[in-house]
């Protein structure tokens, strides 16, 4: 009899704990209002609409939203899609484009105006959650912006501050590869000389209100740059021997991670310790010109869908193993317009008609031939190992 009434005791008690244990797997819904996040997760989207056959924006939501794909960037604040976002739950990054930086940086009240025309109109409906000034400002072609990038900066923090948005909407500037004056090791990575002239200013402010560093990181293209010497699978996040940073004895598996703690190397060699790492673009091209190896179907599908897995995954890098690495991926659509090598034009995840380009787990707006990859395996294998736990704890104690 006593030891009938403890093993009950013990199967209620290991019950309970279960109970609790499935309870924290679960969602919680939350009460009241809360404070509007910049990015959601790992994992976000350019939305580039150099094109002329691509889907209208509430289409464009559509899309999404079956994707489940809640954060989105845009290049400027066009109000078609402004209007399309009303309601959706999206997260929403519009942007200042590089031909206005001079006029925002001569006029605080042009940034006021422009607040008042593309963003205080929409909230909260529309989640405007950031606000990007310029595009590859410092180390691009056009000098001519380095020096006001940092006061345009400035007068729309300040235009933020007069509608009480700077703690809602999240500003910066994303940076290419061309602001570094080496990036091998990872951890020998500096800024140029002649662009930290212009940089310390804009680090400094951005540390002060708390925005990230955006890069845009793009082991494709440091790929086509060396086809000879760089190993197409550390690029693709295939399986390689990888590189050891001979400085921090770390161990590095993919392209991604190496440029990522590239940057965070650079801050730290300027003394911007904390400052968070971000990647404002990064994606590979699924057709290009014949000077650009690797631009395939297949390598940008294994790109992708191998770049999907990690940030769902929210793993730091080998520098910084506990900060969760978030990526916007470029990019949504295949754009025919874009100028410049064939690449520009390849990029999408989807094809101009809402087609999916190749298959990583999204579905379009149309059905698709492309072969299938199933990207939420892992998540499916999880909750199966879960469930099958609690079968057979629950026959261990009946």
């Amino acid at each position: 009899m006593t030891t009938t009434t403890s093993r009950g005791g013990r199967a209620r008690w290991m019950m309970r704990a279960l109970f609790f244990f499935l309870l924290l797997l679960l969602p919680f819904p939350s009460h009241g209002p809360r404070a509007v996040q910049a990015f959601a997760g790992g994992y976000g989207i350019n939305y580039g609409r150099i094109a002329n056959n691509i889907p209208s924006p509430d289409k464009v939501v559509q899309l999404l939203r079956a994707s489940k794909i809640r954060n989105v960037k845009i290049y400027d604040a066009d109000h078609s899609v402004l209007d399309a976002f009303k309601g959706s739950g999206l997260n929403l990054v519009i942007a200042i484009p590089n031909e206005l930086v001079k006029d925002f940086a001569a006029n605080e009240s042009r940034s006021i105006d422009w607040l008042n025309e593309n963003v205080q109109p929409y909230l909260p409906q529309t989640r405007i959650v950031g606000i990007t000034v310029g595009n590859e400002v410092l180390g691009g072609q056009d000098t001519s912006l380095a020096e006001p990038l940092v006061q345009a900066v400035k007068n729309v923090y300040n235009g933020l501050k007069k509608f009480h948005l700077e703690d809602k909407i999240e500003l910066f500037t994303p940076h290419s590869e061309a602001v570094f004056a080496t990036s091998y090791p990872p951890s020998a990575c500096v800024f140029k000389e002649d662009v930290m002239v212009y940089m310390k200013p804009l680090l400094d402010f951005f540390q002060q209100i708390g925005s990230p560093f955006y890069v845009n990181a793009y082991p494709f293209l440091a790929y086509i740059s060396d086809p000879q010497h760089i190993d197409i699978n550390y690029a693709l996040f295939k399986p390689n021997p990888g590189i050891v940073d001979p400085n921090t004895s770390l161990h590095y598996d993919n392209m991604f991670d190496a440029q990522i703690d590239a940057a965070y190397a650079a801050l730290q060699a300027a003394g911007y310790n904390n400052m968070e790492v971000r990647v404002a673009e990064t994606g590979w091209a699924s057709s290009g010109d014949q000077t650009e190896a690797g631009a395939s179907v297949e390598n940008a599908r294994t790109y992708n869908f191998n770049l999907r897995k990690r940030l769902f995954l929210r793993k730091g890098t080998p520098l910084k193993p506990k900060r969760p690495v978030k990526a916007y991926i470029f990019a949504l659509f295949n754009e025919n317009s874009k100028p410049g090598p064939s690449s520009e034009r390849h990029y999408g995840l989807f094809n101009a008609d809402g087609r999916i380009a190749y298959n990583i787990g999204y579905e379009g707006l149309l059905p698709s031939s492309a072969p299938k990859i199933q990207a939420g395996s892992w998540i499916v294998h999880y909750s199966a190992t879960v469930i099958l736990s609690v079968f057979i704890f629950l026959a261990l104690v009946t």
